[in-house]
């Protein structure tokens, strides 16, 4: 009898890949994937669980509570060839399942046998990059979900800091690179699975490399020699993370020392120290421990692009006085109204919390944020400019302490991409306080701003515009928006202009 393979592999590359080769060996395969979740949960959406018809499985959807049940009904679909869209949990009719965690979870499982969105999928988390991956249920509803690649970890050191870090890492199914400077640490931490250990020779002759944005770098040395140039360069590349083990006071002579050597303060202040999510820690293990929780819990932050710990903040309250007498939010752009389309633009995208702000008896506009999910306030000093109405909704937003951070858009702003704000999220990387969107030289919304940045929006006043609150903060960076999801609507010339470009 053959061997059922079983797999808690919890990344989307790692499960494709398992998939396709089942599929390699003449087995049919089908997916498990999470649609949507309500109230507790242990995954999240997107999440995958894979079967092939022998009854090999990969992947996980729950905390064991109904991940057999899975099994078996795509053990079914396999056999019957048809798509199944079930519910677990409050409003389930799988009354002997209930979830402890008292939510729900809708599960789509379907066979599979065109992979190749899976290979592409593939090839692009591979390259580290991100993948997308649509899934339609039986009403034929589709459902997009947005894949990164499995966290990286590079650690630079010697002694027994780095080797506890590195063998925790690789026990937990990271990827490492262990850079060295002792041979005989490299013989103590011997092979792994998923270790790479190089030696290093000098401080000035580092090897050639450049962190991608999907790794987290490490430096555990207690050597001036080589923290200064393994610092600057790991700040030279895209590394999600930088750390380096040490007091604050040791931190504090870090941060000058980088500056001393040309590195400026709002790049230096990237690297994080004292390192891990437990202070004081001084036993290798323990250190290990609350270093690679801290790395985890950014990483996730990061998958996630920071939505899931995000506010989404959305200004509709402007008077729109230059629209010559008619609401410039009602007016339609290719039969759908500006508002509408901008919500359109943002509603793929899982924020912790949404929230729009409109001025008094603007009804019609409130129908159409109300209906599309988002809560409304209103504005009654809407007149005195954009100031008051951003002001008022970051206040309202910054009650949840829960909120890392907060995304700014504009309701006349209809053609902005899901995967613009994405990078948005993505450029904002420990220690940056806010990332604007720029076009040809101009700075503008949307524009998301750490929690730290939520005082200075507090303190703005009048119509102020991006460049005046980028001109306020620190530590900023802005990147490029394309010409034409830069496009908002002002005057009837500028949705004039809009419609022929829509229709070429």
């Amino acid at each position: 009898m053959a061997t059922i393979e079983t797999h808690f592999e919890s990344n989307a590359l790692s499960v494709l890949k398992r998939l396709l080769s089942w599929q390699s060996e003449g087995k049919r395969i089908a997916i498990a994937v999470v649609l949507h979740t309500e109230g507790g949960g242990v995954r999240a959406p997107g999440a995958m669980m894979g079967v092939s018809e022998t009854g090999d499985w990969t992947g996980y959807l729950s905390g064991g509570c109904i991940d057999a049940d899975i099994i078996q009904q795509a053990l079914s679909c396999l056999s019957e060839s048809t798509t199944k869209c079930l519910t677990y949990g409050v409003g389930s009719p799988f009354r002997d399942l209930p979830l402890p965690c008292g939510g729900a979870i809708t599960v789509l499982i379907q066979p599979i046998e065109n992979v190749t969105s899976f290979e592409r999928a593939i090839r692009s988390l591979d390259r580290r990059e991100r993948a997308m991956l649509s899934f339609a249920d039986p009403d034929g509803s589709e459902y997009s979900f947005d894949y990164t690649p499995p966290l990286r970890l590079r650690i630079a050191g010697r002694g027994a800091d780095c080797l506890a870090l590195a063998s925790l890492a690789t026990a937990n199914g990271t990827e490492v690179l262990l850079q060295l400077t002792d041979a005989a640490d490299a013989d103590r931490i011997g092979p792994k699975p998923g270790l790479r250990v190089d030696l290093l020779k000098t401080p000035g002759a580092l090897p050639d490399l450049k962190d991608d944005p999907w790794t987290a770098f490490v430096l555990m040395f207690h050597d001036r020699d080589w923290e200064i140039p393994l610092l600057k360069q790991a700040l030279q590349g895209d590394a999600f993370y930088i750390g380096a083990v040490g007091s604050p006071r040791t931190q504090a002579k870090r941060l000058l020392e980088l500056r001393d050597s040309g590195v400026s303060p709002s790049r230096a202040a990237r690297v994080n120290g004292p390192i891990g999510v437990v202070p004081s820690l001084r036993d290798a293990p323990s250190l290990a421990t609350s270093t690679l929780a801290e790395i985890i819990r950014d990483y996730e932050n990061l998958s996630q692009n920071g939505l899931n710990l995000s506010g989404a903040l959305l200004l509709a309250a402007g008077q729109g006085k230059r629209f010559e007498g008619d609401d410039k939010l009602l007016a339609k752009v290719d039969g759908v109204p500006v508002l509408r389309r901008t919500l359109d633009q943002l509603s793929q995208l899982r924020f912790k919390s949404r929230l729009a702000v409109t001025p008094t008896l603007a009804s019609n506009r409130q129908d159409i944020l109300t209906s599309a999910g988002w809560p409304v306030i209103e504005n009654a000093n809407a007149a005195s400019g954009i100031s008051s109405s951003l002001k008022l909704g970051v206040q309202a937003l910054a009650a949840n302490r829960d909120l890392d951070s907060i995304l700014v858009v504009l309701g006349d702003m209809p053609f902005v991409s899901e995967s613009h704000i994405r990078d948005l999220y993505q450029a904002l990387t420990s220690g940056t306080l806010a990332v604007f969107s720029e076009n040809d030289g101009t700075l503008t919304p949307p524009a998301v701003f750490s929690r730290e940045a939520i005082s200075t929006l507090l303190t703005s006043s009048g119509d102020k515009g991006a460049a005046a609150l980028f001109r306020n903060l620190d530590n900023v960076k802005s990147i490029p928006i394309a010409k034409a999801e830069a496009l908002d609507i002002d005057t009837r010339q500028d949705l004039s202009r809009v419609e022929e470009t829509l229709n070429g």
